[in-house]
């Protein structure tokens, strides 16, 4: 399974993927991106599985991201690993596609759960 990991922030791009490499999935590839701009082009050239990703970002915010992979036609399971947990944040990140917002702080059971969930 190839997962990207999205986040301007390198040392919570190192904790996401410490959670991830610890639901232990078989062929674990995960490759990581610095904002929505980049990981556009990663998602383009690289084809992830799924994809975990802050909200905000410079260049271009997770959900301008969403929004530009659902325009191209483009369906990977997608969910946010941000900061953003108000409600309404939730449901507007659940209507453009997102299968899942993980509200940071946040556990390794967190991630195990999702990723149960959506693979």
């Amino acid at each position: 399974m190839k997962i990207l990991i999205v986040d301007d922030s390198r040392a919570m791009r190192m904790i996401v993927r410490r959670h991830v490499e610890a639901a232990r999935l078989p062929d674990l590839e995960i490759i990581e991106a610095g904002n929505g701009l980049e990981a556009l082009d990663v998602v383009r050239a690289n084809q992830p599985d799924l994809v975990f990703s802050d909200w905000n970002m410079p260049e271009m915010n997770g959900m301008d991201l969403l929004q530009a992979l659902r325009a191209e036609g483009n369906q990977v399971r997608f969910g946010f690993v941000t900061s953003e947990s108000q409600p309404h944040m939730k449901e507007k990140a659940l209507d453009a596609g997102a299968l899942f917002l993980i509200a940071k702080p946040f556990t390794a059971d967190d991630f195990q759960a999702i990723i149960a969930r959506v693979i």
